[in-house]
């Protein structure tokens, strides 16, 4: 098993605070799926797995309703993804994923979290080297499904890593190959759970007890940031 495998297992489970700002960035996810898609789930890959994604948060339906109503109405402001680099205390490198209807609120709101930390916000792509971008799928274990056989299957589809967690099948592929495995999954019967996008570090960082403290407060702020659907880091976690 590789670096995914090790990145999962590694990296800490709590994710936002509160479901009210999960819920919150779900919205502005299917936002940006419904503009980029339409309303109609049937003809949009990406809204189908994030009305999944919102199941398994628990969102309400009627949530996930007036998101998509809300996204098809003339007075809905176009969203766009923007992700922002920087470095926080101590090197560590941060990427921050935005969906945000207001680009120069949210940069200004990001570059201060950085900087009041000690940190500082870079251009764009600036860290892109430092990280791999993965699409990631879990779906439900099918009986008679060798996972082995399955993930060779999945090469063509750009699949870079699979195993089993529990009864489950966790799937990493490169970011392009979103659609592609999105579609063979529907169209062998898979029953996907979750599915997103991530950046694995290609190398961690240790620090000490305090440093780390002074790094969660920024990663604090940053994933309390209504805009912010997504933060990267580098640094190595204390239960690894």
């Amino acid at each position: 098993m590789g670096r995914a495998f090790e990145f999962r297992k590694a990296r800490k489970l709590k994710r936002w605070g509160s479901m009210a700002r999960t819920f919150t960035k779900l919205g502005k996810e299917i936002a940006v799926a419904v503009k980029s898609g339409g309303p109609d789930a049937a003809n949009n890959p990406r809204l189908r797995v994030l009305m999944q994604n919102a199941k398994a948060a628990n969102m309400p339906k009627e949530n996930v309703e007036r998101a998509i109503k809300k996204a098809s109405s003339k007075d809905q402001g176009d969203f766009k993804e923007i992700a922002y680099h920087g470095y926080g205390p101590y090197g560590i490198a941060i990427i921050a994923d935005t969906a945000t209807d207001n680009p120069t609120r949210t940069v200004a709101n990001v570059r201060s979290y950085f900087t009041k930390s000690g940190g500082s916000l870079g251009t764009t792509g600036s860290l892109d080297f430092m990280f791999e971008h993965k699409c990631y799928f879990k779906v439900k274990g099918k009986e008679g499904v060798n996972p082995e056989d399955l993930e060779l299957e999945l090469i063509d589809y750009g699949v870079s890593e699979l195993f089993t967690e529990e009864e489950d099948l966790i799937i990493y592929g490169e970011y392009e190959s979103y659609g592609p495995l999105q579609k063979y999954l529907e169209e062998n019967g898979f029953e996907i759970i979750t599915a997103e996008f991530e950046r694995i570090p290609t190398d961690f960082k240790e620090l000490n007890e305090e440093q780390i403290a002074d790094i969660e407060k920024l990663l604090g702020r940053l994933e309390d940031d209504e805009d912010v659907t997504m933060v990267s880091h580098n640094m190595k976690q204390p239960e690894e």
